[in-house]
């Protein structure tokens, strides 16, 4: 007998046998995941995970660029919001570096010792800044996690950059304020000043009508709201 011929495959067949291989492998990527986030926190598997983005030369520190291969696994920007929350749960140090202590026992806290454990909890974690002592304890952590460790104040460029990052989506007054800090004669912030923009975003009203210049703030928000009536001078009530 003559041999067999093999049948061949049509489009449509070959488009439906792609589809199944697919699923089928996005099915063992969704098995796998499920039982790597069912599993307990470990700290061999947390070590190793850590050394995926450590640095050969300092193998007990994760550096910029370990952070930034961390940030696009996460899949967020290294200026996301959600990386300040995470370095405050692990209490880095310094901005761009984070210690194998550090991740161990940041990491421990909130279970994690993947990125794909991490990445489950994003949206929790993202969503502490919207209790109103918490947000203020991560506010005033950034002071310490953003200063040059060597300086007590914070440069001005990167107390804006924070400023804006923390406050955009609550002070309706941020970017008069910014606009008076890049032109005013201050090149630093200290910790007083900082923490005070917090407390004066929260409890001064928008036309700035409850701020009391006899009050204790600093100098600064003074300033601030003197340079605000000159940009807008309040309007006489009529007769």
């Amino acid at each position: 007998m003559p041999p067999r011929r093999k049948r061949k495959t049509t489009t449509k067949e070959e488009t439906k046998l792609k589809k199944q291989r697919e699923d089928c492998v996005t099915s063992i990527k969704s098995q796998s995941l499920t039982e790597d986030l069912g599993k307990p926190f470990s700290l061999r598997r947390c070590r190793a995970w850590f050394e995926h983005y450590a640095g050969e030369d300092e193998p007990d520190t994760i550096g910029p660029e370990g952070v930034e291969k961390l940030c696009k696994d996460l899949g967020v920007k290294p200026e996301d919001t959600v990386m300040l929350v995470i370095a405050w749960k692990l209490q880095a140090a310094t901005m761009g570096f984070f210690t194998f202590h550090e991740w161990s026992k940041g990491m421990l806290s909130i279970e994690c010792d993947s990125t794909a454990k991490l990445k489950a909890q994003l949206n929790g974690l993202k969503s502490l800044t919207r209790d109103s002592a918490t947000f203020k304890k991560i506010y005033r952590y950034a002071f310490d996690f953003c200063r040059n460790q060597d300086q007590r104040t914070l440069d001005l460029d990167t107390a804006v950059t924070m400023i804006q990052l923390l406050l955009h989506d609550s002070w309706s007054l941020l970017d008069d304020f910014l606009q008076f800090l890049q032109n005013s004669k201050y090149k630093v912030l200290n910790r007083d000043q900082w923490c005070n923009v917090l407390e004066f975003s929260r409890s001064i009203l928008p036309d700035l009508s409850n701020y009391d210049e006899d009050g204790a703030w600093p100098v600064l928000m003074d300033e601030f709201v003197e340079w605000y009536h000159h940009k807008y001078p309040p309007q006489s009530s009529s007769a």
